[in-house]
C-alpha cells in the first residue's frame, strides 16, 4: 500500500511550511493541491433561458468532441462511496492523476483502489476518518472543508477490500456515515459504516 508522507499532511494542514520539505515532496504536495482545487472548483451557473438558447443555436458536436470537452472542463463533484461506483471513481481519479500530476504523487499498486470519504458537518472544527484500514486511530486521516461550506472530504488510497469506518468530529464525537451503503453493529453498541474498495488495475 502506498502512503502519503506525514510531512505532506502537515504542510496541507498549515502545520509545516512548504519550504521545509524536500523537492520531491514539494512537487507531490503541489500536485495534491492542484487535484483538490480541480475537484473543488465551482461549476458556473447560467440561467435556464441562456442555456436553452445556447443549445438551440449550437450545432451538435461529435461524440469525441463532447467527451474531450467534458474532460477538459473543471467540475465540482461530490461522491458518496458506493460499491457500484467505486471502480468508476477510481478510474476517473487515476486519469486525473496521470493528466495533471504527471507521475508525481502516490502511485496506485495493482491491488489498490481509491476511497472517497464525504461528510457534512457545518459547525465542525476538524473531521477525521478512522476505521479498520488505520486501526481506528484518530488524527491520522484528516478530511478537509476547502470552501467552508460544511462538506468535509478526503481521498484515500487503500488496498482492495471491505472496511468499516466512522468519522471523528472535533476529536471526540464518533459519527457513522449514514450515506454509506451498509452499516454494521460493533461490539460497543454503535454502528459502523462500510466501504468496499476495488482495485483500479484489473
Amino acid at each position: 500500500m502506498n502512503t502519503i508522507d506525514p510531512r505532506i499532511h502537515q504542510v496541507l494542514d498549515g502545520e509545516l511550511p512548504a519550504d521545509a520539505l524536500p523537492a520531491e515532496l514539494r512537487d507531490a504536495t503541489e500536485a495534491i493541491r492542484a487535484a483538490a482545487d480541480l475537484l473543488a472548483a465551482p461549476v458556473p451557473v447560467r440561467s435556464l433561458e441562456s442555456r436553452v438558447m445556447a443549445e438551440v443555436h449550437r450545432p451538435a458536436p461529435s461524440l469525441a468532441r463532447r467527451v474531450t470537452g467534458w474532460l477538459a472542463t473543471p467540475h465540482a463533484i461530490t461522491f458518496r462511496v458506493r460499491p457500484v461506483w467505486s471502480l468508476a471513481f477510481a478510474a476517473a481519479a487515476a486519469v486525473l492523476t496521470l493528466f495533471y500530476a504527471r507521475d508525481v504523487g502516490p502511485q496506485l499498486g495493482e491491488h489498490e483502489g481509491i476511497a472517497q470519504f464525504v461528510g457534512r458537518f457545518p459547525d465542525a472544527r476538524s473531521v477525521h476518518v478512522v476505521g479498520t484500514f488505520n486501526d481506528w486511530r484518530p488524527g491520522t486521516i484528516a478530511l478537509q472543508d476547502l470552501d467552508n461550506d460544511g462538506v468535509w472530504t478526503a481521498t484515500v488510497v487503500l488496498p482492495a477490500g471491505t472496511y468499516e469506518y466512522m468519522f471523528v468530529v472535533d476529536g471526540e464525537r464518533w459519527v457513522p456515515d449514514h450515506l454509506a451503503d451498509r452499516l454494521v453493529a460493533d461490539d460497543f453498541g454503535r454502528e459502523n459504516s462500510v466501504v468496499i474498495v476495488r482495485p483500479v488495475h484489473r
